[in-house]
């Protein structure tokens, strides 16, 4: 079999987070649950951390945990007798992920230590790590343990201290997602949440999924991610062919994230002390309605990016390399740099490549050097209009959209890659290691044309002979 044609088949884990419906008495026991399990794993690390040596060469570190704090009749006299004693008819399961918590945070925390202790800081002054996040631990539910669903998976059933002893009661599950429903999904254990009045389960679920092998992908979504146009998408083929391109922009809630930011700094001037220092926590609550505006923006433009890719069936989303851009324009403190802080290259990036995982589609990258200087119809490189960033002028005095222009480009990028084509600059195709890699030739779609017709002129050439 030929090595391209082989499926590359990678596991994936997708969370679900559903609500479920409960009243004053029910949510004051399931707080009391998740109270309980963050004691007994905070007392647990204590004994994890003083035996811990032990316990790591243990065949298994679980079970000899459990030896150490709970009573058997194999281990009727355990060291620690104090657990069940403080925390009577403990379920075993609730026990033995507390146990492997513990054993978590405390493996961790070895870890940073002697990381720190061995030299490796990012400053020399760093102070050494402290213990973290054992006051946020929550309860995972065991299936048959301490969860059952109904057959409709409408009801769910939880084992919760009472008070005076472990009961089950049941929550309707308000509302789900559909990944329960597919078959090909293995729910794992899911998480007791419990916030306020809302009381949800975060279940996790695992999934195989395939993806095209690059050399026979036929049709990619090609993203330019801009500043006058959020981001902007074209539908293309290896010989160069454009079959669909759409734009994507929310005006209007970039507009009341702007205003918000403008408001910020007029709150900035006419706040008095010394010039340019400001308060810790200085205007939190409007940076973080600004950070909420641009994480909701992301999700409705990854879902509509990936719903167009769908629609016209890309095997893989193309996205330049913009991990570590940092912006040049604008002055510093100036509302063009402030556009910049607030660009979603990354956020909306991330997003749309774990959606198309789960929609078995690729997302690869493609170096980001001069995609939008060079015309895409080869003829040279364009002059941007001073007023409208978004309108190019090309050699030849036709106008186009930059973004458009840039986004034929970045997709040439790739087919020219994967397909091997002999040009004098494919190295500047890839990611690569420098930014700043400077073609001498550069790649835009019309190098994909050019390529296509010498194969086709080759074929030409090839059948005339044979039938000669």
């Amino acid at each position: 079999m030929h090595r391209y044609s082989i499926l590359l088949i990678v596991n994936i884990i997708r969370t679900d987070n559903w609500t479920l419906t409960s009243d004053r008495a029910q949510r004051r026991m399931l707080r009391d649950t998740v109270t309980i399990y963050r004691v007994y794993v905070q007392a647990l690390i204590g004994v994890v951390w003083t035996h811990y040596s032990d316990i790591v060469h243990a065949k298994s570190s679980c079970a000899a945990v459990e030896r150490l704090i709970h009573a058997t009749k194999r281990n009727p006299s355990p060291v620690y007798r104090f657990f069940d004693r403080r925390f009577p008819k403990f379920p075993a399961y609730y026990r033995r992920a507390a146990i492997e918590a513990a054993l978590g945070q405390v493996s961790s925390f070895v870890t940073r230590y002697n990381t720190w202790q061995s030299g490796q800081r990012r400053r020399r002054t760093a102070l050494p790590p402290a213990r973290t996040n054992e006051h946020t631990l929550n309860p995972p539910l065991y299936r048959g343990q301490c969860l059952k669903f109904d057959i409709t998976v409408s009801v769910a059933s939880i084992k919760v201290w009472s008070g005076t002893d472990w009961i089950w009661i049941d929550l309707p599950i308000r509302t789900k997602r559909h990944r329960h429903t597919v078959s090909a999904n293995k729910a794992l254990s899911p998480t007791l949440l419990t916030s306020g009045k809302t009381i949800r389960l975060s279940v996790p679920f695992e999934s195989s999924i395939s993806f095209t092998p690059k050399k026979r992908i036929q049709r990619i979504c090609a993203i330019d991610l801009g500043i006058n146009t959020t981001a902007t998408a074209s539908i293309l083929t290896p010989d160069g062919t454009v079959v669909a391109r759409r734009f994507f922009h929310r005006a209007a809630d970039i507009d009341r994230r702007d205003k918000g930011l403008v408001q910020i700094r007029q709150k900035a001037r006419q706040t008095t002390g010394s010039p340019g220092v400001l308060s810790t926590g200085f205007c939190a609550s409007a940076y973080r309605k600004a950070g909420n505006r641009n994480l909701d923006m992301a999700r409705r433009l990854s879902g509509y990016i990936l719903a167009f890719a769908s629609e016209y069936h890309a095997q893989a989303i193309v996205f330049e390399y913009l991990t570590h851009f940092r912006p040049r324009a604008g002055r510093a403190k100036s509302t063009l740099r402030q556009r910049f802080h607030g660009w979603l290259h990354r956020q909306l990036t991330t997003l749309v490549q774990e959606r198309a995982e789960e929609a078995k589609i690729r997302t690869e990258f493609v170096s980001p050097v001069d995609t939008s200087k060079y015309a895409f119809d080869g003829s040279g490189v364009v002059s941007r209009n001073p007023t409208n960033r978004a309108l190019a002028t090309f050699t030849a005095g036709k106008q186009y959209s930059a973004d458009l222009s840039a986004s034929y480009n970045i997709g040439a990028r790739f087919f020219v890659r994967i397909l091997g084509l002999n040009v004098s600059n494919n190295n500047a195709c890839g990611v690569g290691k420098s930014s700043r890699t400077q073609p001498r030739t550069p790649v835009t779609l019309s190098t994909l044309w050019y390529a296509h017709r010498h194969r086709e002129g080759e074929h030409e050439a090839a059948t005339t002979l044979s039938h000669g």
